[in-house]
């Protein structure tokens, strides 16, 4: 019975120490892209590519993956003349 209520416990801390309704850290890259994406121009895949070094199919799983689906974020795109697809959250 004690392994038991240890495991309520240790439930109870974890729970208790996420506070943040977002669940990204300040200073994470998912921070960094959501920051890049709320800006009025948006962003490309590839300024997101080359900001953090990632590769161009990580970048679309991230935006479909964890921001929309994940955090329920409006990710829009749209096509820009002279830029491309530009991806922001309305």
């Amino acid at each position: 019975m004690a392994k038991a209520s240890k495991a309520k416990t240790s439930q109870k801390r974890k729970v208790q120490t996420k506070t943040k309704t977002t669940g990204t850290r300040a200073n994470s890259k998912q921070a960094q892209l959501i920051e890049m994406l709320k800006r009025p121009e948006g962003a490309t895949i590839e300024e997101i590519v080359k900001k953090f070094d990632w590769q161009a199919h990580t970048v679309r799983g991230a935006l479909a993956g964890a921001l929309k689906k994940k955090l329920g974020l409006n990710v829009q795109s749209e096509k820009v003349e002279g830029r491309g697809r530009v991806y922001r959250i309305a």
